[in-house]
């Protein structure tokens, strides 16, 4: 990779990923784009930055030609509960922005990286350690979308010869960028709420266990796939990668390990709950360990002690 456009880049990956690419890359050689200029200054100002409405096909093209880019990381997307509220609206970005971003690759002879998720499971995948081949058959607009989406990515590949790639991410956790609604959410703010304080009412209900990961490992694999060799690739556009897998209450005694009167409570959000009974407990990641060497650094107990670490520092907080 030489010049890389990175869509959806102000959003919760986007703006750790930007960071990380331009000290690997190198700034100038990392194009980051969205649908508004809003966010992190460090991000917006450190390198080239365009405003893309991954709808419009013909704005990313001019985009591509004008820095000549060669990889393409697509993130620009509606997540899972925000998606449910608006599903017509994350039909048209999900697919759209990635049919656009399929396109230019095609014509251009573009790289890409696109990631998938753990929604793209449903009700009647098997649970847990969920195979990497296995029924999918999701219940929420933004599952759809990103099972069409790996099912769109394997096409160009094999009638047009496109290099797309991707991860099935399972919920991120950063202490840098707060999420943009996903099930998965609870898990950013129970720390947050643990350290301001004290307490946390979580929306997704007791026992409810789903496959995590901590964001450097998030980041790591976007590396790590995009550099890997294209050869010894099976499962290009959906490669099952997961950390760890915990319910709430899990998370929290391991909070209280450091934050002894910590308090858990539950006001559950029947939307979010549903979405998350419909996803797997746990994934089989052994491909993607088979296929590109993936190895996660980070477990709960790591991701916990640092995240506290960091948020106290950001948070000015003794």
């Amino acid at each position: 990779m030489k010049k890389i456009l990175i869509t959806g880049a102000l959003g919760q990956i986007g703006s750790e990923l930007t960071l990380l690419m331009r000290k690997i890359y190198g700034a100038d050689n990392v194009v980051i784009s969205d649908i508004k200029k809003e966010g992190p200054a460090e991000v917006i100002d450190g390198g080239p930055f365009e405003i893309i409405d991954v709808t419009d096909g013909k704005r990313i093209f001019e985009v591509v030609k004008q820095y000549q880019v060669d990889h393409i990381v697509h993130l620009a997307a509606l997540l899972s509960a925000v998606g449910e509220s608006k599903p017509n609206l994350c039909w048209d970005v999900n697919m759209g922005g990635l049919y656009n971003c399929l396109e230019v690759c095609r014509e251009v002879g573009t790289t890409m990286f696109t990631p998938s998720s753990i929604a793209a499971f449903g009700p009647s995948t098997p649970p847990d350690n969920t195979p990497q081949d296995t029924i999918q058959r999701p219940t929420t607009m933004y599952g759809v979308t990103k099972v069409a989406g790996e099912l769109l990515c394997d096409y160009y590949f094999q009638r047009f010869g496109v290099d797309s790639r991707g991860v099935r991410y399972p919920g991120l956790i950063s202490y840098q960028t707060l999420p943009g609604g996903g099930t998965t959410d609870y898990a950013v703010h129970i720390y947050y709420d643990a350290l301001k304080h004290g307490r946390y009412t979580s929306f997704i209900a007791e026992g409810t266990k789903m496959d995590m990961m901590y964001m450097p490992d998030a980041l790591e694999a976007v590396i790590q796939l995009s550099e890997a060799d294209g050869s010894q690739l099976i499962h290009r556009n959906a490669f099952n990668i997961t950390a760890m897998s915990f319910a709430p209450e899990q998370l929290a005694s391991e909070i209280k390990k450091h934050i002894p009167s910590f308090t858990l409570d539950y006001d559950v959000d029947p939307v979010r709950q549903a979405i998350a009974d419909s996803w797997p407990n746990s994934l089989d990641d052994s491909d993607a360990r088979a296929e590109w060497g993936w190895n996660p650094k980070y477990d709960l107990t790591a991701m916990t002690s640092e995240m506290l670490d960091k948020l106290r520092e950001k948070l000015n907080i003794k």
